[in-house]
């Protein structure tokens, strides 16, 4: 593919940083540039290489931009696209990094809208439990998803371009629309984050809890691993996405009512049944017999 001359970055922790260094990994930029809210990360992220300058405004940044990856918080997109509007070029390329995309979407047709021929929305399914600039690195996305919500206003160049610059990143690339988007995510990876958060939470507030995290082991670890994850991030997804994610919260607890049912009766023959089927369902899953 044809090399970037200038790419800017707002929001250079793991998700952002990561998307730089695999363009620069490959010699696909010529320089990266990084803007934000916090300078000491964007201080950090130059110490490290992962971007080349830092901006200090959107005037600056955007001044011979081909390209913007959006990867800040959602709950920032809306604020952080008011800045750019003024600034935003016809020639410069947008995308985002959003886990949520119909209020980025919105967010889009009320900031952006004599620009978006050129915003291709997109989200990498490739987040991990650690933030920051020192998170970063340049195989994150090797071998990941990334989905794909073209707006139909999009010029066709605008997202093959785009689509181009996140497959050189080595992810496999999807399409979908913000709804089906916002259904799947809600139940496989906004639930489980919620559930993570709020076990730890639990456990966290009771007593004994110094006894208990003494002695969790393995299974509370990998269990909880997720809420290890940015709060932020994850209280603006929450929210973003929360009727879809009432829907699959209420599913689970239909669920777990199930169980406490089985629990209660002492009913082993069907609890080892539930178990086995699930079980049988991550294995699967393991083995890829369910990817898309």
């Amino acid at each position: 593919m044809k090399p970037f001359g200038r790419v800017v970055i707002c929001g250079v922790g793991l998700i952002g940083g990561s998307f730089a260094l695999a363009l620069k990994a490959r010699g696909l930029v010529r320089e990266v540039v990084g803007i934000g809210r916090t300078s000491a990360s964007l201080e950090r992220a130059r110490e490290l290489g992962v971007i080349d300058t830092v901006a200090p405004d959107w005037a600056m940044a955007l001044d011979g931009a081909e390209l913007v990856l959006l990867a800040m918080p959602v709950g920032q997109m809306l604020g952080v696209m008011q800045a750019m509007a003024p600034h935003l070029g016809p020639d410069t390329l947008v995308t985002d990094a959003g886990s949520t995309k119909r209020d980025v979407i919105e967010a889009i047709y009320s900031n952006l809208k004599s620009h978006l021929e050129q915003v291709v929305p997109a989200h990498p399914i490739a987040g991990a439990e650690k933030s920051g600039p020192d998170a970063a690195r340049a195989d994150l996305y090797a071998g990941r998803k990334v989905v794909i919500t073209p707006l139909s206003e999009n010029r066709p160049e605008a997202v093959a371009r785009v689509r181009e610059a996140w497959a050189a990143t080595g992810a496999s690339l999807h399409d979908m629309s913000p709804q089906e988007h916002d259904r799947v995510f809600a139940a496989v990876s906004h639930l489980p984050h919620l559930l993570a958060f709020a076990l730890v939470h639990e456990i966290a507030g009771r007593a004994n809890a110094e006894q208990l995290f003494g002695f969790a082991a393995g299974g509370f670890r990998d269990f909880t691993r997720i809420a290890s994850s940015h709060p932020e991030m994850w209280r603006d997804i929450s929210v973003a996405n929360r009727h879809a994610l009432l829907a699959e919260l209420d599913t689970y607890i239909t669920e777990l009512a199930w169980i406490r049912a089985l629990l209660s009766q002492g009913d082993g023959d069907s609890l080892l049944k539930l178990f086995s089927e699930a079980r049988d369902a991550r294995e699967a899953w393991l083995a890829g017999r369910f990817d898309a």
